[in-house]
């Protein structure tokens, strides 16, 4: 019916001013009296203003003519409505809502980072630096889903190593069902808009492709803001000082351009430290310039970077028993001599390799391209000589094949052609910055370099050297063929090792390590052999699929008949094999780095087994020697220090490479001089004393992981899976609520679910908003229990974040949100009170002094609260899910209590009652808890800030003054004056914008609070009174007499939980689902308990849905506890362990009637 503008009151809900859905009048002005200004509010929140004339009369509809409430919508909706505004919202209610909604089980670190340091900072610039194998890419998935769930995150973007991208996205895919594409040249070359980056909200993308295309860089900066940008293996963006001026990488640059496009950037980094202090800050300056401006000056900048990341290093993880979380590591170097063969071969090729390098000499001054390639080609020839018969022969034959073409070519051309033009386009950058790429193309690259480099400029040259190449090209054939291989003699041996076997002799797993493919291919030949099972060794290097390579990383860790994997470093980084615990590094690698890289592909997260490493060395060779000396100290550094050495071996060597250390080696290793200076400078890089500063060093910041910290995460995430939404109250709920919107579901198998039919609405509203997979017409099965997805057929996980959910949560919302604050009229079946009370919904919520993109308030903190009204006007604390324990009240139970829903307490201000206690009692607190926690972090920033800025404008200040001078004096100078005292006024006015915005992140304020729903409550008693006098013998007389009974059932199992030697808390006015939280000091786990005293003679106990859904969700921890109370006294109490029930309640269920003697049947005393 159509409403006249003076019908438009303060407090109405009123239809037509802004869309369909009511909206709250909040004030009216009239304007003359042909229009009226209202401003209102939406059901979102969002306050705004429509000035309406006589002319939009028609279209008005006052749902409430100046009354708050009207309580009179179907109770039932009002349910499913509530509940899908609870599901929508769940982070309020379900703290870890990503860890009960994704496929993993993080670790106390791993929570700790993600809940305790990342999500509390608003906005994040955080760097996240523990250990290798401490699974990050799990901390960012988990970061994702929380962001996601407080709708604070829509467009992200990964930027990681090309080698990593895939594994980014099947973990992010398979773990927390986040479906990333991977940024393709086909995408950038056929996108709709032009811009890859805008096509896409989730996207990853390789780091390299970024930083070698400006072209694309430019359309990253164009691209709609990204609302979170995770950098995996953050180091390679890497900036250093040289020669006073900042040398800027290309990858830093892209940092830069990064950080300049999101709102939250996270940097993950096992190694953000590369020893120097200034370089360190240069990258710090990725997440915050203005703290880490200009150059760092010893003794005159200090950087606290304790706020900015998180640091635990491998010793500091544990699980949440306590225990380490990391098994011991232990390497032993295995020697071999070489036979007389492999000697003179030996002896041949590197006499070969010293003759070209002292060649190569010549080019120092010259042609430097040439000098790169034949000293990157002689090095990896000298590697595979160490590797295998086969490798070198290999390597050998397709060099001499190659120049041989070329000599060829050579000869056919003019006369005085140089020889070897034609070598391959491969620049110094590419080979410094090799292991930047994946393994294929380093095998590529080596092989294309090792076959065509030379240092020959004439015909005569080049076929010196075939010539050179046709006599150790048969030595080495000599060799392979002649079946002497004392390498391979000690990994036979090491095979036959105690370690290889378990206790039931059977052969243990085992992962073995080299370098080329021919050495690859010549062991997966000969251990197939040893072993006599073809089918028990698999091979990953560079040439295998990415498909392939998970199928036999799958076969390591299922497959018990497995038992065997050669690689190469195609698995040293980004594959995880901790099934097996036992590693042979057959091949060496020149880069230390390495071995700690390819020790963590058997030393991380969930290895429980001593991991054992052999390393073998052919300890007369020159390089050989030097390693030996090296491994020999390592391990003697590691009885003292632990397992922590491994940690920095990649830090060993101070401004030489150990690469270098071994050519030199190789190069002048008969010197004895020569040998004595190596040998020190490997003794001085793993001196104890250098190591432990290294340690010192790498620890970066103070955090720790205490046993204690393990022991408080542990309890609260108990307790939070006490209160989960996963499964059972998910499982309901959309059961219920898609069967409403005509969907048709079955129960199958136990758990699981099947789908015949998803309405075309439903899938409509998908397209609408979905941001994954679309929606199926149907589905065979589904599932809300992560255990039971991967039967047959394999199971959809249906959680918040699931596009089937989020349409059906989407549609319930928008039909029926208005009836959340009309109200209707529930009963509380276990409630023997008698007195009405009202429930509201309550939303309070703290800002900032900054404004949004869009221009709306910075919101920092929101929360959700029911709280309970009664007569009186005493406001409670109404639990995480009241309306689930309330079910509709039939409308004879209506009339019966007519004349006490008609009272003015609850149709005059009932909603002020509601605003005032939030106000007071709620938002004030909040508000107070956080001040308590940002204010500290800004000030901190400020200070830092403040302080380093200040030092800057002071120091070009002091320089713009210094070159004035100088340049009176007649002088020439690098920097003119006036560029100089124009950065100390850039600078100054960074610094008055920089301290404008934490001025305004300081002015932290609430909200006006805000009810998003109601209902009234009838409890049973009262009913019970109204329609029979007499009392059921399961209720006292009265309310204090049911009082007293309460009391002292909760006081006889408090006493009886304290004689146990537990230390129990009573929680039972949190409304949680149980009464005390009892925790058992020897165990170390909590009891969670929810008391029933009963008077002597009652026959029944009745139990609340959430009530039974926490003893569905801790089977294990949950007990009923019944205590018979006759005269005051309470009898021993009598406990009911486990699940209530065998299946979760229907949503409809609100409450389970037990027959008393059945339940006291399953007790059994306290204990």
């Amino acid at each position: 019916m159509a409403a006249r503008l003076e019908e438009i009151k303060n407090g109405a809900s009123v239809r037509g001013i802004a869309s369909a859905q009511a909206v709250h009048v909040v004030s009216v002005d009239w304007i003359g009296d042909q229009a009226i200004s209202v401003v209102f509010r939406d059901h979102n929140g969002t306050v705004a203003e429509s000035v309406l004339y006589r002319d939009d009369e028609h279209r008005l509809e006052v749902e409430q003519n100046g009354r708050p409430w009207s309580f009179d919508a179907d109770g039932a909706l009002l349910r499913l409505v509530t509940e899908a505004n609870r599901i929508k919202l769940a982070h309020f209610f379900d703290p870890y809502l990503a860890i009960h909604t994704s496929l993993v089980d993080p670790l106390p670190h791993q929570i700790s980072a993600v809940y305790g340091e990342m999500l509390p900072r608003q906005p994040l610039r955080f760097l996240l630096a523990d250990d290798p194998g401490a699974g990050k890419t799990i901390m960012a998935g988990l970061l994702m889903k929380e962001l996601i769930a407080r709708s604070d995150l829509e467009r992200c973007l990964v930027v990681a190593p090309g080698s990593l991208v895939e594994q980014w996205q099947d973990e992010l895919g398979q773990k927390f069902n986040l479906e990333f594409d991977i940024l393709s040249r086909d995408m950038i070359e056929n996108s709709r808009s032009g811009n890859p980056f805008s096509d896409r909200d989730r996207l990853i993308v390789r780091l390299d492709v970024l930083a070698r295309n400006e072209e694309l860089q430019d359309k990253l900066m164009s691209a709609r803001e990204w609302d979170l940008i995770i950098c995996d293996e953050a180091h390679r963006m890497s900036a250093t000082y040289f020669g006073g001026e900042v040398k800027y990488t290309r990858r830093y640059q892209v940092g830069q351009k990064l950080g300049q496009v999101c709102r939250h950037l996270l940097l993950m980094s096992a190694t953000p430290h590369n020893g120097k202090e200034e370089d360190f800050q240069l990258f710090m300056a990725l997440l915050d310039g203005d703290r880490f401006e200009g150059r760092f000056r010893d003794g005159v900048h200090y950087a606290d970077t304790e706020d900015m990341m998180r640091r635990l290093t491998k010793e500091e993880l544990l699980k949440f028993d306590g225990r380490p979380l990391f098994p011991e590591r232990r390497a032993r170097t295995v020697k071999y001599q070489l036979s007389d063969g492999e000697a003179a071969l030996y002896t041949a090729v590197t006499e070969y390799v010293r003759t070209e390098m002292n060649r190569v000499q010549r080019f120092a001054e010259g042609d430097g391209k040439k000098r790169n390639n034949v000293g990157f080609a002689l090095q990896i020839l000298q590697r595979r000589l160490a590797s295998s018969p086969a490798a070198i022969y290999q390597s050998l034959k397709r060099r001499r094949e190659r120049l041989e073409n070329e000599l060829s070519e050579a000869r056919l051309a003019a006369k005085g052609r140089r020889a070897g033009a034609s070598e391959s386009a491969i620049n110094a950058d590419m080979l410094r910055n090799i292991e930047e790429y994946g393994q294929e193309e380093i095998d590529e690259l080596e092989d294309l370099i090792s076959t065509g480099a030379t240092t020959a400029e004439t015909v005569e040259q080049l076929a010196l050297e075939v010539e050179t190449l046709k006599g150790l090209e048969t030595m080495a054939l000599g060799v392979l063929r002649s079946g002497v291989d004392t390498k391979w003699s000690q990994l036979n041996r090491i095979l036959d090792d105690d370690l290889m076997v378990d206790a039931a002799g059977n052969r243990r797993k085992l992962i073995i390590f080299t370098e080329p493919k021919d050495t690859l291919h010549y062991l997966l030949d000969k251990v197939r052999a040893r072993l006599g099972n073809p089918e028990a060794v698999e091979v990953i290097h560079g040439g295998v699929s990415r498909e392939e390579r998970r199928k036999v990383v799958e076969r390591f860790m299922q497959d018990k008949d497995m038992l065997v994997l050669i690689a190469n470093d195609a698995a040293g980084e980004g594959v995880n094999l901790q099934r097996g615990h036992l590693m042979v590094n057959y091949d060496l690698p020149w880069n230390p780095n390495k071995i700690e890289q390819r020790f963590g592909r058997i030393h991380r997260i969930g290895q429980t087994e001593v991991c054992h490493l052999w390393n073998l060395v052919a300890a007369d060779t020159r390089e050989g020697e030097v390693y030996a000396r090296l491994l020999e100290k390592l391990e003697a550094a590691r009885e003292a220090l632990g397992g922590r050495v491994y940690d920095v071996l990649g830090e060993l060597f101070d401004g030489v490479a150990l690469k270098d250390l071994l050519f030199e080696a190789i190069q002048y290793g008969e010197q004895e001089d020569v040998k004595a200076r190596l040998f020190q400078q490997v003794d001085g890089a793993v001196d104890q004393a250098h190591l432990l500063e290294l340690l010192r060093r790498r620890a970066l910041t103070n955090d720790t992981m205490p046993e204690a910290r393990v022991e408080e995460l542990r309890l609260e995430m108990e307790r939070a899976e006490a209160l989960r939404l996963q499964p059972h109250h998910i499982q309901s709920f959309f059961v219920e609520a898609f069967q409403h919107l005509g969907g048709r579901i079955k129960r199958r198998e136990e758990g699981r679910w099947e789908i015949t039919h998803v309405p075309v609405r439903i899938r409509e509203r998908d397209r609408q908003i979905g941001t994954g997979a679309p929606i199926q017409t149907q589905y065979e099965r589904i599932c809300f229990e992560k255990d039971k997805i991967n039967q047959q057929p394999v199971a959809a996980f249906v959680c918040p974040g699931h596009p089937l959910l989020e349409a059906v949560i989407s549609l319930v919302r928008e039909q029926y949100e208005q009836i959340m604050r009309q109200g209707a009229i529930l009963v509380d079946d276990t409630d023997a009170g008698d007195a009405l009370s009202a429930i509201f919904l309550l939303e309070h919520t703290v800002q900032d002094g900054r404004v949004t993109s869009i221009g709306k308030p910075h919101v920092i903190s929101q929360r959700l609260q029911f709280a309970a009204i009664d007569k009186a006007g005493t406001t409670v604390n109404a639990g995480i899910a009241p309306h689930l324990n309330l079910r509709p009240a039939r409308p004879e139970e209506v009339a019966s209590v007519r004349d006490l829903l008609e009272e003015s307490w609850l149709t005059t201000d009932l909603e002020k009652a509601a605003i005032r206690f939030a106000t007071v009692e709620l938002a004030q607190g909040h508000v107070a808890e956080v001040k308590a926690r940002r204010l500290p972090e800004i000030e901190k920033v400020e200070q830092e800030v403040r302080a380093r800025l200040k030092k800057e404008i002071n120091y070009w200040d002091s320089r713009a003054f210094e070159l004035k001078e100088e340049e009176r004096a007649g002088k020439k100078t690098r920097v003119n004056w006036q560029n100089a005292q124009r950065r100390a006024e850039d600078l100054a006015e960074r610094q008055k914008r920089r301290m404008d915005q934490l001025e305004r992140e300081r002015f932290i304020s609430s909200q006006p609070p805000r009810v998003r729903g109601g209902m009234v409550v009838i409890p049973r008693g009262l009913l019970e009174t109204r329609q029979a006098p007499s009392i059921p013998n399961h209720f006292a007389e009265d309310s204090a007499a049911r009082r007293a009974i309460e009391l002292a059932a909760m006081e006889a199992v408090m006493a009886a939980e304290r004689a146990l030697g537990n230390e129990p808390a009573d929680v039972s006015d949190q409304k949680i689902g149980y009464d005390i939280a009892s925790h058992d000091p020897r165990s170390g786990h909590l009891r969670f308990i929810e008391v029933k005293g009963r008077i002597d003679g009652a026959d029944s106990v009745m139990v609340t849905r959430q009530e039974v859904i926490t003893s569905l969700h801790e089977p294990e921890k949950f007990i009923l506890a019944i205590v018979s109370v006759a005269n005051g006294f309470a009898h021993e109490p009598r406990y009911v362990r486990g699940p209530l029930v065998e299946r979760e309640p229907s949503f409809l269920e609100t409450a389970i009637q037990f027959d008393l003697k059945r339940l006291l049947q399953r007790a059994e005393g306290v204990q």
